[in-house]
């Protein structure tokens, strides 16, 4: 019997495992055909899936803490701001943040609210040393639509109906 479950136990290891390396594998592929000098670019629901799959990954959300009280926050995400509100004023301790708060050598995503600034935060992780930096693409409220300029329609954590709170 317990060899019986030890097997599928080792099954079921062996079905995450494949599922998180072809999640990375896309993710990867997609960084290689945009030439980024990070790890991969991941959609939302992909980030999601890895924090799900990949013990110790991080997911950091560089946005505002404006941003995260009034728009919404994912509960199991990390926040370092990449820039201060109001003004959007640049964070001088981005870079000493991240290596004090986050492992270099552990799978770690970059989100903010469109992906431009998690972009950001994504390539600067690299150049530190994290060999694991990934970008979610789209961020947390998508891109804006053409005519009425709002978020949250098209694509994004939230489109995706990912786990969010405003608490």
């Amino acid at each position: 019997m317990s060899l019986y479950l030890a097997s599928n136990n080792y099954l079921f290891y062996e079905a995450i495992m494949e599922t998180l390396s072809s999640i990375l594998a896309k993710a990867r592929e997609r960084a290689a055909d945009l030439n980024l000098p990070y790890a991969g670019a991941l959609t939302p629901q992909e980030a999601f899936d890895v924090m799900q799959l990949a013990q110790g990954a991080k997911l950091v959300d560089v946005r505002t803490r404006a941003e995260l009280e009034l728009v919404g926050r994912v509960p199991q995400a990390m926040h370092i701001e990449w820039a201060f509100y109001p003004g959007m004023v640049a964070n001088p301790d981005f870079a000493a943040q991240i290596h004090t708060q986050l492992d270099p050598e552990e799978l770690t995503i970059f989100m903010c609210r469109t992906g431009g600034r998690s972009h950001n935060a994504a390539v600067l992780a690299a150049q530190l040393g994290f060999a694991e930096a990934y970008n979610m693409l789209e961020g947390f409220e998508g891109e804006a639509t053409p005519n009425s300029k709002q978020r949250c329609r098209i694509n994004g954590w939230k489109v995706a109906d990912l786990p969010w709170t405003n608490a």
